[in-house]
């Protein structure tokens, strides 16, 4: 009977090695060239005109990538019943504005006004911050500087300065795009020889048109439900434009070949078919290329302090100057998150680096920039060669420039690279959000 014993506990112990012998030798789920292909080239068909924001062919994208997701068999995120992610936007269109200072009517074209409301109506000079741009003022500076300033502003400006008032008269008659009204904060600026106010008669007006926009979101539940890894990636672009020749502007590099990092991401990381440490979260940002609306609503809704690392992806069908298999990293010296790559892929194939391009601001010029103002570790990864990309912005940006087996390289050093960030043994250092613009 002992010996019994004994030979099913052997029979027993070697059945737990080869289990685990066998799951820790599952394959990795594939990353295939075919299948990003076929994601690019859907986000990027005319079919979907270019991607433009408030336009049906954004709604098709939507679509599209939400049923992805839920192909995938993604969750939703905390608050929401599907994977759209919806808000309301506000669009302003001046219609009219009327002043009166010190009981003298100023003639309407040495008035600007910008408000983010329907109608304000000003009576009390009281009520007003009066600010005055003189002839020795630097005009950009000095109005900058009283803009980003909260509450009913009222500039006085020196007639000095008639061409800069010009200019940013073209500006501020522009239609413009808020995600909140504010009856609080306006700013109207009046052309005059007058350096004090004892009475103001101010009515400006604007059309006021609601829409709504949508990021496409989904996640992995981990373990850890308040530490977040996040990848991300703008699916809009400039939608159709002009009347000759191609006015599509498909977008596919930017930035179908980011969401379909994203999109192909999700399924890697679900398919692995465990419960990752840390949670992950995807997100498709709407709206990137009009202001940043969907990475602003998104961040809105999050607890900035949860997500440890941010991953958006920008642009990566088409190969880095460096050579192949490699990648770069905006805003590099902001964290450690550039370096934590750099180790988890030492001995590949791959190669992360830092931003070949500091003239370009791009830190700034993607969805990144307002995670990392927050003092999230976000960084975009990219591979474009940015400064002489002639198909930017351009109708030419089609699948048909792109390099498939780069871009699906690129996405599996990122999903090498992110491992050690999800299961929790590396944590990027914060970005200090004083350091941020």
């Amino acid at each position: 009977m002992n010996s019994m014993k004994k030979f099913n506990k052997v029979i027993l112990s070697l059945t737990m090695v080869l289990t685990i012998s066998m799951a820790s030798c599952q394959p990795t789920p594939e990353i295939s060239q075919e299948e990003v292909t076929r994601i690019v080239s859907t986000l990027a068909d005319d079919d979907m005109e270019g991607r433009g924001v408030f336009t049906e062919g954004i709604e098709k994208a939507s679509r599209f990538i939400q049923g992805e997701f839920e192909n995938i068999g993604l969750e939703y995120l905390d608050g929401l019943s599907s994977y759209d992610q919806q808000f309301d936007m506000y669009s302003l269109s001046p219609e009219s504005v009327t002043a009166k200072l010190n009981g003298k009517t100023i003639k309407s074209d040495m008035v600007l006004a910008s408000a983010n409301s329907a109608a304000i109506d000003w009576t009390n000079s009281a009520d007003l911050d009066v600010f005055n741009i003189g002839s020795a003022d630097d005009f950009r500076s000095k109005f900058n500087e009283i803009r980003g300033q909260h509450g009913a502003k009222l500039v006085l400006v020196d007639n000095s300065h008639t061409d800069m008032f010009g200019r940013y008269r073209a500006f501020m008659s522009r239609i413009s795009r808020v995600m909140k009204l504010d009856d609080e904060n306006a700013m109207v600026v009046v052309m005059t020889s007058l350096r004090t106010v004892k009475s103001v008669d101010i009515k400006v007006k604007n059309a006021v048109k609601k829409e709504s926009l949508s990021n496409v979101t989904g996640k992995i539940s981990g373990k850890r439900s308040n530490e977040i890894v996040l990848f991300s990636a703008h699916y809009d672009h400039l939608g159709i434009r002009g009347t000759e020749g191609d006015t599509i502007f498909n977008g596919a590099n930017d930035d179908a070949s980011g969401t379909t990092a994203v999109i192909t991401l999700a399924k890697h990381f679900k398919d692995l078919g465990k419960k990752p440490e840390r949670t992950i979260v995807f997100v498709a940002f709407t709206a990137e290329e009009s202001g940043g609306y969907g990475s602003r609503y998104f961040s809105q809704q999050m607890n900035p302090d949860e997500i440890v690392a941010m991953f958006n992806i920008e642009m990566i069908g088409k190969g880095a100057t460096e050579g192949p298999n490699t990648a770069w990293i905006t805003g590099f010296e902001r964290s450690t998150f550039g370096a934590l790559l750099q180790k988890a892929v030492e001995g590949t194939e791959y190669e992360f680096y830092p931003d070949p391009y500091p003239t370009q601001n791009l830190f700034y010029r993607s969805d990144n920039a307002t995670l990392a103002r927050l003092g999230v570790p976000a960084h975009s990864i990219s591979t474009s060669p940015i400064d002489t990309d002639k198909d930017y912005h351009k109708a030419s940006d089609e699948v048909s420039t792109m390099d498939m087996e780069h871009m699906t390289n690129t996405i599996k050093a990122i999903a090498a690279a992110a491992g050690r960030m999800i299961s929790g043994e590396d944590t990027p250092t914060r970005v200090d959000p004083a350091t941020v613009n």
